[in-house]
């Protein structure tokens, strides 16, 4: 993953029928393995290409939290074979899927590996770049093609080809949305798939119709981690679109790129209203928290001269079934102080 996870959804699966946003009855997941039936292949576009599935897969592995989340939300565990994650991703017990995670193997507390991913007899790796491909360790979709693994990759992390490995091709919901889609498309339960997208985009809905206007939309600034040079988040990372239907305004939206480094020159001249601070890691969203708010470059920053400093959990933050969660709760915050950033 990079270097350096509440949403309330309703989604219960049973063996004919599946409530997901509340109430709506959706398709069971199609059982290959007991049908036996040869499934139909499926192309999908995946990061600007064609990819054909030649089954529906049966024993997907997946690579961090977000991901392995998208699976659960589409109650897809009986297809998969474990999940790759590091243990400071927050508390798995309060979230919607905790099921899931009861079920579904942990392979690793650290990023999928090829010995993994071959010893859990995977048919399918669902990962993205930095969120488990990586170059270094030669693990990438095209390694796992060799061995005869299909992939999918993470539409939020599709390299863009601006600048090395800069990522994000589309805004981030729609690369939320463009998931979930082509997985219900190639698990057989487009119809689920679709409920939970409408519904995503209706309780984003609710939250824009709420948001502040024009001058009254703070500005936010997105801090993942480090000291020396912050780690933040440029239009394509999950993080812009969570402040831009909150009602607020991404200081970094002018970064072609989804997570990546700048200079505390650059927050300073921002100089943004509030500050989004990622929950995740060794260092504690509190220590993170007083750091800001004791770095003495940042003083006259007026998220830091006014105390507007907000905590959201790592899964919140990058493309997951909890970011329309996120984006409900950091529009009540964002409604608090906008009159307040507005006069200021």
């Amino acid at each position: 993953m990079r270097k350096a996870l509440i949403a309330a959804l309703c989604l219960l699966t049973t063996a004919t029928a599946t409530a997901t946003g509340c109430g709506a009855k959706v398709e069971s997941s199609p059982d290959a393995k007991s049908s036996g039936a040869k499934s139909p292949a499926v192309t999908l576009t995946n990061c600007g290409r064609e990819v054909t599935y030649d089954k529906v897969p049966e024993r997907v592995v997946t690579n961090d939290v977000g991901i392995t989340e998208l699976m659960f939300a589409l109650g897809l565990e009986d297809r998969m074979a474990g999940f790759a994650m590091p243990d400071d991703k927050g508390d798995l017990d309060a979230v919607p899927w905790k099921d899931g995670y009861d079920k579904v193997k942990w392979l690793s507390k650290d990023q999928l590996t090829k010995e993994n991913v071959l010893d859990a007899h995977a048919d399918l790796v669902f990962a993205g770049w930095n969120y488990g491909f990586r170059e270094d360790g030669g693990f990438t979709p095209d390694a796992l093609k060799k061995l005869g693994i299909p992939s999918y990759v993470l539409t939020e992390s599709c390299r863009n080809g601006r600048s090395g490995s800069a990522r994000g091709i589309m805004p981030p919901l729609e690369a939320l949305y463009t998931d979930l889609t082509n997985l219900g498309r190639l698990f057989g339960v487009e119809k689920r798939a679709a409920k939970l997208v409408a519904d995503f985009k209706k309780r984003i809905a609710d939250v824009r119709a709420k948001a502040p206007e024009g001058d009254a939309r703070p500005s936010v600034f997105l801090y993942d981690s480090g000291q020396d040079t912050p780690f933040t988040s440029g239009r394509y990372a999950a993080p812009e679109q969570i402040i831009a239907e909150s009602g607020g305004v991404n200081v970094m939206h002018d970064m072609a790129d989804s997570w990546t480094t700048v200079g505390w020159e650059t927050v300073v001249e921002r100089n943004p209203d509030v500050i989004v601070v990622c929950d995740y890691g060794d260092v504690s969203a509190e220590q993170k928290k007083k750091f800001l708010l004791s770095y003495a470059p940042l003083r006259n920053v007026s998220a830091v001269k006014h105390r507007r400093v907000i905590a959201l959990d790592y899964a919140d933050l990058v493309e997951s079934p909890r970011n329309p969660a996120a984006i409900a709760r950091l529009g009540a915050y964002l409604r608090t102080v906008s009159g307040d950033t507005a006069k200021s």
